[in-house]
């Protein structure tokens, strides 16, 4: 019979290597799909507005980042 000392320390030594190995997996995840989906930048925004026919003001680009932020 395990006496409930060493339970206990099994059970926090599991918790800290799943919490470790979590956090880098997440990490990795979060890295990779932001490779994959990079973030909305002015100049994307331009092009998007160009290619819809529109001529951008920098004042327009500017709003329209200000906006997406406060979305968020």
């Amino acid at each position: 019979m395990m006496s409930t000392g060493i339970v206990v320390l099994i059970a926090i030594i599991a918790l800290l290597v799943g919490a470790v190995g979590g956090f880098f997996l997440a990490r990795k995840y979060m890295q990779d799909y932001l490779k994959k989906n990079p973030p909305v930048n002015e100049d994307m925004l331009r092009m998007m507005m160009m290619s819809m026919g529109q001529k951008p003001s920098e004042k327009k680009i500017r709003q329209m980042m200000q906006q997406m932020k406060n979305q968020k």
